[in-house]
């Protein structure tokens, strides 16, 4: 989509430029010295707030040019429903796992029918073959990690959360990369039943047909008042700091073994969900390697963006939540604000 740079955008960039080029030139005894610590325009907060309030919710944004270490945060330690984008942390536990040998991503995993959960994905609508109890199906590790991160298949997900050593052990994960305050504590299949008010209990084995019977019990009014708990529960929360920081270090620290991490951000270089958000007011051609979510009254979309020619890459993370405004409307504004941020960075 082709977009010109708004007003008071091009106002923000042409008053910053003049600012450095009206600076008098340093001696060689101060160039040496620390830079300044980076501060954020208020023209450019004030425009991201405007933007954020688009979306009629409360909008978080952490934004990092790696090659300068600047940064533009809102709402930056402010917990926010992950869905689907705490795949990115799961991925990270489990090719830490294929990095020590513990897993192998040719080894091949049976799918039996109580792995076949709701919401997004493929697996469940072509495979969930109706009487039968067993669907004679395998798949590699690595067909689940693209499943997952590439379609957002929830299925899949579950599999590689189990494959990972479960919530625990991507939770110990990002504690020894130092990434504090992002946490992973159920499946999709409870997620997305707390969300909506189903009563699925943990403690008791899965079953599609539980889950089934169950959902008839939820009603709009439950389902609403569910949203509203759901977002104040800090279970499988990320502040978009932390989940900043876990992009920024997947793509720039070797936290994995080579062949994992070129894998990962191959996979999410190819994501096809969320065309609307971090890319949807991008320049055609963007390369965007990203990670979506969405579930009840919230939206994200977190990834790394290169900027043209040699202006860097922008570790980048944009969570809406609390709003009732329609999906189009919040995609809109994580694509707002990612164009403006997009923009600061280049012409800096």
């Amino acid at each position: 989509m082709k977009r010109s740079i708004n007003l008071v955008t091009f106002v923000v960039l042409l008053t910053a430029q003049l600012a450095v080029a009206q600076k008098p030139k340093t001696s060689k005894a101060t160039v040496s010295a620390p830079a300044p610590t980076f501060i954020v325009p208020v023209r450019l907060e004030q425009e991201l707030l405007r933007l954020s309030n688009l979306s009629a919710g409360k909008v978080g944004i952490c934004a990092v040019h790696l090659e300068s270490g600047r940064t533009i945060t809102q709402n930056g330690k402010d917990h926010f429903p992950m869905a689907s984008s705490y795949k990115v942390a799961i991925a990270t536990q489990l090719l830490t796992r294929v990095d020590s040998g513990s897993v192998t991503l040719d080894q091949l995993v049976p799918i039996t029918k109580t792995d076949f959960h709701p919401g997004s994905g493929m697996l469940s609508e072509r495979f969930n073959w109706p009487n039968s109890t067993n669907s004679d199906l395998s798949l590699s590790v690595r067909s689940l990690l693209e499943l997952m991160l590439l379609i957002s298949d929830n299925s899949a997900t579950d599999i590689c959360l189990r494959l990972a050593g479960g919530p625990a052990a991507v939770n110990a994960c990002m504690k020894r990369l130092g990434v504090d305050g992002l946490q992973v504590n159920r499946p999709t299949a409870w997620l997305i039943a707390d969300c909506v008010g189903i009563p699925m209990d943990m403690s008791q084995a899965w079953s599609p047909a539980r889950y089934d019977s169950l959902a008839k019990f939820s009603t709009p009014t439950t389902r609403e008042a569910s949203y509203v708990a759901f977002e104040n529960d800090l279970r499988d929360t990320s502040t978009p700091e932390a989940m900043t920081l876990l992009l920024t270090k997947l793509y720039t620290q070797p936290i994995l073994k080579p062949a994992s991490k070129t894998l990962i951000l191959d996979i999410m270089k190819r994501c096809e969900t969320g065309l609307a958000r971090l890319k949807g007011a991008l320049p055609p051609d963007t390369e965007v390697l990203h990670k979506t979510g969405t579930i009840g009254l919230t939206a994200s979309d977190v990834g790394i963006i290169t900027l043209p020619g040699d202006a860097g890459h922008v570790a980048i993370s944009v969570f809406v939540k609390s709003s009732k405004k329609e999906g189009a409307v919040r995609e809109r504004t994580i694509a707002e604000v990612t164009r403006t941020i997009y923009d600061y960075f280049l012409f800096q």
